[in-house]
């Protein structure tokens, strides 16, 4: 699949900037799988032995907690991969991960990643700023767990699924493409679904969010800036 993997490759940030000779040895290692929703495809400790293209759906990366709680600390969409740090260092994976839509993703194995890692200098810079995108991520995520209410956590998630996942737009209003239970949501802020269930209740009454479905709207992404304590944008 050296043509098709190329393509594929071409739209994942991590690949873009590889030349068309790399992506074509790269291509023929992917390897094509499919997870139905609820289906988990990796645990948390497990050896790592790929990384992850995400082609198709939602994958959620968590923490599960020894008392069945669950943290959920990032959502990877087309384009995005996961995986990575347990190829890096041989260890096992340092989260879980689990679909949360019907999902078709892209497996590239220890060994051939290694390799491009080697003779590739496009793909080692990308790997590190992937690496830091990932550090910074991390670092805002424990910040907004440590100082914010449940409304302005939940308010800062919206505004990054919206970012990273959006759907159809109207005007400044914009749609967050993921179906998303608000057990899922809770797990994303840290917060039980309760909390989150009133949180999304008066972020709904402000004007700045609404319910289409399992979808979430974003109203007024301005004002949502506002109550996540963000400057507006």
């Amino acid at each position: 699949m050296a043509g098709e993997g190329r393509e594929l490759l071409r739209r994942v940030e991590l690949f873009s900037a590889l030349p068309d000779g790399a992506l074509d040895v790269l291509g023929p290692h992917l390897r094509r799988r499919t997870y139905r929703r609820g289906t988990m495809i990796f645990h948390r400790d497990q050896a790592g032995d790929a990384l992850y293209i995400v082609g198709e759906g939602h994958v959620r990366i968590f923490l599960p907690g020894e008392d069945g709680t669950e943290l959920t600390v990032d959502l990877a969409g087309p384009g995005d991969v996961f995986g990575e740090l347990a190829l890096l260092d041989g260890g096992s994976r340092s989260a879980s991960a689990e679909a949360v839509e019907d999902v078709v993703l892209y497996t590239l194995t220890r060994e051939a990643f290694l390799r491009a890692v080697e003779t590739t200098p496009g793909l080692a810079v990308k790997l590190i700023e992937l690496l830091g995108a990932r550090l910074r991520h991390v670092t805002v995520y424990a910040e907004s767990l440590a100082f914010l209410d449940v409304q302005a956590r939940l308010a800062r998630l919206l505004l990054d699924l919206a970012g990273r996942h959006a759907g159809r737009r109207d005007g400044p209003a914009v749609e967050i493409d993921v179906d998303l239970t608000q057990a899922e949501l809770a797990s994303m802020v840290g917060a039980t679904r309760e909390r989150v269930n009133r949180a999304l209740g008066a972020l709904r009454a402000q004007g700045l969010v609404a319910l289409r479905g399992r979808r979430i709207v974003l109203l007024d992404p301005s004002r949502l800036r506002q109550r996540a304590g963000l400057a507006a944008g």
